[in-house]
């Protein structure tokens, strides 16, 4: 507003007679007195320049605000249609999950593996719309859980799904190769049952852990188990088993084959009546009867399983004193092989050195007797394979070793190494089979066997 001053007569200008009285104190127009007694009006115009430039600049600014926001209305619509794209491959993913619910069998790992890697590719888009946008919009939730949920349904469909070809394949390769190293023992050991046509040992495989015994129970570490060294007709397949928590020998439990040991349903057990209680675990079952170390007197017996007649003979020379490092108590030990009938001990003649003797199965006398320079309580256990005794030996928690052997027809002795690994390191009763070449072991509870490979070079 520009003001303008007027000087006014003392009679009044008729250019002012229009202005109303009370406008004079208005904010437009203000009157006064001078010294003079003159009339004093102060008259306030508005300003007419036209304002062009802010106009233009207005006019710039309001074009540049539509431009923006047809261009931001643009960047939506291309991001509903991405994101519509997006939730359709997102179904597109569910329908996926959701079969490999239903037939987990037809899937493997890389299946799996795939959709994880796709739903992190959409974790990904979806954080980049989402920036772009800066926006929290109700969609993006959405998506975001969609893509959680799915996540947790494929990793638990890969830790749960039993069928998972991928866990068949592992399993069936571990399977396989089992398979094929059976396969190479079978080809590597080749029995030649009843032909002692050989130098001696020359091998033994790896154990074959067959069960835990048939109590079920770890305690019963003192014991035996094996086949009928010379079945009679009709018990070819017989196995037997005996074992305690300590080394007193209580009872002897028969099984008509293999299958029946696996399910321990015995077809007769055998519990020793008062008196005829054994000791030590080193019995053997050869033609029919079983043959062990009797307590009281200090003797071998025998129990036939027809019978069931117990019979017994002291050897005046075998002492209690000697006993294999294992176990205690283990003062005679029974073997069986292709030649026939055996028993080992030592004596305080030989100086706890082992003495070799054959039995008469017919008599249950001795028949003959050799001396050895092996100290058993050096030793870990003894059998006999072919008229020859075969000593062994810890070498460590896992090995143990056939150290010494002795043959009868040479009567002659020598060291030899001949390592084999074990299940467990303590065993109670390891015996040759000359109707399979095995041997069998009670190691820690549990039956253990072995191939055995001849030298036949």
């Amino acid at each position: 507003m520009l003001p303008v001053l007027l000087l006014l007569l003392p009679a009044l200008s008729p250019a002012l007679a229009w202005i109303p009285v009370e406008d004079w104190e208005s904010g437009n127009v203000t009157a006064s007195v001078g010294e003079s007694g003159q009339c004093l009006c102060h008259v306030y115009l508005p300003d007419t320049t036209f304002p062009a430039d802010r106009v233009e600049h207005m006019q710039q600014v309001s074009k540049d605000l539509i431009l923006e926001v047809k261009i931001q209305m643009n960047k939506i619509v291309s991001y509903e249609g991405k994101l519509e794209v997006y939730l359709k491959e997102l179904m597109d993913l569910t329908v996926r999950v959701a079969m490999m619910e239903s037939s987990g069998d037809k899937y493997i790992k890389l299946d799996f593996e795939l959709l994880r890697i796709e739903l992190r590719e959409f974790e990904a888009l979806v954080s980049q719309l989402k920036d772009s946008l800066n926006s929290s919009s109700p969609m993006f939730d959405r998506l975001y859980t969609e893509i959680h949920n799915m996540t947790l349904i494929v990793n638990q469909l890969e830790t749960f799904d039993r069928s998972n070809l991928e866990v068949i394949r592992i399993e069936f390769a571990k399977l396989q190769k089992k398979l094929e190293q059976c396969q190479e023992d079978q080809e590597f050991i080749k029995p030649d049952i009843g032909n002692c046509n050989h130098t001696g040992i020359m091998s033994l495989s790896k154990p074959m852990v067959v069960q835990l015994n048939a109590h079920l129970s770890s305690s019963y570490q003192y014991g035996g188990w094996g086949k009928d060294s010379k079945p009679v007709r009709g018990y070819e397949s017989m196995y037997y088993y005996g074992a305690h928590t300590t080394s007193a020998v209580y009872d002897f439990y028969l099984y008509s084959n293999y299958e029946n040991l696996i399910l321990r349903s015995s077809f007769k057990n055998h519990h020793l009546p008062n008196g005829w209680e054994g000791t030590g675990n080193n019995y053997i079952v050869h033609g029919n009867t079983i043959y062990y170390q009797h307590n009281s007197p200090f003797s071998m017996s025998k129990l036939n399983l027809t019978s069931s007649k117990y019979d017994y003979r002291v050897i005046s020379a075998a002492s209690t004193r000697f006993s294999y490092s294992y176990s205690e108590n283990q003062n005679l030990d029974f073997a069986a092989d292709e030649t026939g009938l055996w028993v080992m001990y030592a004596s305080e003649g030989s100086k706890g050195k082992m003495i070799l003797a054959k039995i008469d199965e017919k008599s249950f006398g001795i028949e003959h007797e050799w001396n050895t320079n092996v100290f058993k309580q050096l030793a870990g256990n003894a059998f006999m394979a072919c008229g020859v005794m075969y000593a062994t030996r810890s070498v460590d928690l896992n090995t143990e070793e056939i150290f010494y052997a002795f043959d009868t027809k040479t009567n002659e002795g020598k060291h030899v190494s001949i390592p084999f690994q074990k299940f467990q390191e303590k065993y109670t009763n390891l015996d040759y089979n000359p109707t399979d070449q095995k041997l069998y072991m009670y190691n820690n509870g549990y039956y253990v066997a072995y191939n055995v490979k001849f030298n036949k070079e």
